[in-house]
């Protein structure tokens, strides 16, 4: 079991760092990324900080995750009708390098978790995973502090506790497919109601 997670994770590795180097090829406008984001602000914040709990805050987000993300809504690889009209106006892959880019470089604000008794089970599962089920610890790919690994895996701390749960449902139901080797499906499909709800609470008051 160890050995085959092993596999899978390299593999996204590998995917990752071969998309981060296509992306490096262009230096992002922050400049010309901060006139597009105005268009993102509604329901993103206008610096990335989300207002509502279902959406997202891209602050602090990593650029080549943020990018990838927006080529995927664009090609349909991730469904999502809203996203995917938003995405529309960005022309070119430069024009989604450069909001990504200017969303990376604002500061997120800290999470607050608000149910102890959550946070304490999923913490446990983030840090050590469940070993019954075969659920690898979540801080081996998004790291102790949520931080993520740039280019391979998202940050996750501070996230609205709504959307993160709403992620895990999605790859538990098929529903979102756009995850490296079918990482997050797989693991999502061994989680409870319960697991997710914990780890949900617990990842939105990393820091």
């Amino acid at each position: 079991m160890i050995k085959r997670w092993l596999t899978v994770v390299g593999l996204g590795m590998l995917s990752s760092m071969a998309f981060a180097e296509g992306e490096a090829a262009t230096k992002p406008d922050l400049a010309k990324g901060q006139a597009a984001a105005m268009l993102c602000a509604a329901c993103h914040g206008g610096d990335g900080n989300s207002a509502i709990a279902i959406n997202p805050s891209l602050a602090g987000q990593h650029s080549q995750y943020i990018t990838k993300q927006l080529m995927n809504f664009k090609s349909g690889e991730r469904n999502n009708a809203v996203m995917k009209g938003m995405v529309a106006t960005l022309a070119t892959d430069d024009d989604m390098k450069n909001v990504a880019a200017y969303f990376a470089a604002q500061k997120p604000r800290p999470g607050v978790a608000r149910d102890q008794v959550l946070v304490d089970a999923g913490r446990k599962i983030y840090r050590g995973g469940d070993g019954a089920t075969g659920v690898p610890a979540c801080m081996a790919c998004h790291s102790p502090s949520g931080a993520g690994i740039p280019a391979q895996y998202p940050r996750l701390a501070g996230q609205m506790k709504e959307y993160t749960l709403a992620q895990l449902k999605a790859f538990k139901a098929g529903e979102r497919a756009n995850d490296s080797a079918a990482m997050m499906r797989t693991i999502a499909s061994k989680l409870s109601d319960k697991q997710m709800d914990a780890l949900a609470e617990y990842v939105s008051g990393l820091q």
